[in-house]
């Protein structure tokens, strides 16, 4: 009689963050800006971000990055490197082979653009090539400088971007083991690519703020809800959402649409801006070190970026104590 076996998943079991030194408070910006402290903390509910020094890139925080969730994974070496950035440091080659190499490693390793969705993205493929037998261990960076691409003088983004870089390793496991991927989903609805744009002859970025509020309100908790019911998950299921931390007012509608209390809504946004797609591995990172996450909780991930992209992922947390705090 042949017994049954779980179905493999890609599994949770290393994570890591790299946050830049300086940093840029509220009222820092208010001196150059025409805002003020309440101004920006009310309409974002951001009170500092962080900004890289001159000659860092966004190589230089995903490595950081990646080398904290090996180490927190106790691992030195993987098959695949997948960085999900919108900041590049060249237009080519992409940076994630040069990432690789900077951490020892001959994987295979690619960049993805899906903005503030990249990392959902990133870990949503990653699964897909280990379920696949493609590759066993991988290490799925989440980075951007954003500080490079905004314009200082705009109040609407300089306020809310935020430079930074998390990274988790994936291993291929058991479906029923701590940390496994259970179920995710992505979207994408191209009639909006204009909400959240850098112009090809343009250097900076821009954002029509009000649109892609309602936007992401409406999406992130749509999305949310049918990912949570491809875990076979009722909303009171979860323990911990880790949505894309882009503004407090939308993590706070989404939660309210979802019948989610505020202590089982994670944000580091206060601390950190919005740092795109850093977002959820640096929230995920923070929650985890400071206990609010807990080996068995179960916890849905969901971010919306430009594109318009969106997507959302459940997991069962492992045991991560051993996350490595990395800054530079």
């Amino acid at each position: 009689m042949t017994g049954t076996h779980p179905a493999p998943a890609a599994v949770v079991t290393g994570l890591g963050r790299c946050l830049p030194e300086t940093v840029v408070t509220n009222d820092d910006l208010s001196r150059h800006l025409d805002t003020d402290h309440a101004w920006i903390l009310s309409r974002t509910g951001i009170e500092r971000r962080r900004r890289v020094a001159p000659g860092t890139g966004t190589g230089d925080l995903a490595v950081a990055a990646g080398a904290a969730a090996l180490k927190s994974a106790g691992r030195e070496d993987c098959d695949l490197v997948l960085l999900a950035t919108t900041t590049p440091d060249l237009r080519c080659p992409a940076t994630a082979p040069t990432v690789a190499s900077r951490l020892g490693l001959g994987a295979a390793a690619f960049d993805l653009s899906a903005v503030c969705s990249g990392f959902v993205y990133g870990l949503t493929a990653a699964a897909a090539m280990i379920t696949a037998g493609t590759c066993e261990r991988a290490l799925v960076i989440g980075a951007d400088v954003y500080s490079s691409i905004v314009d200082p003088a705009d109040r609407g983004t300089a306020v809310v971007f935020g430079d930074g870089a998390g990274a988790v390793v994936l291993e291929r496991g058991r479906r029923d083991a701590p940390g496994a991927l259970l179920h995710a989903e992505l979207g994408s609805d191209g009639t909006g690519a204009d909400l959240i744009t850098i112009p090809a002859d343009g250097t900076h970025l821009t954002m029509r703020g009000r649109e892609v509020y309602t936007r992401a309100v409406t999406t992130m908790t749509e999305s949310a809800r049918s990912v949570a019911r491809g875990a076979g998950w009722s909303t009171d299921d979860i323990d911990a959402f880790v949505g894309h931390q882009a503004n407090l007012r939308i993590l706070a509608s989404v939660a309210k649409r979802l019948g989610l209390p505020p202590e089982r809504v994670v944000s580091n946004i206060a601390e950190v801006g919005n740092t795109a797609a850093a977002s959820i591995p640096l929230a995920l990172a923070d929650a985890a070190a400071a206990g609010r996450i807990r080996a068995g909780d179960r916890v849905l991930l969901t971010a919306f970026g430009g594109g318009l992209t969106w997507g959302s992922t459940a997991l069962v947390w492992p045991d991560t104590e051993a996350v490595c705090d990395v800054r530079r």
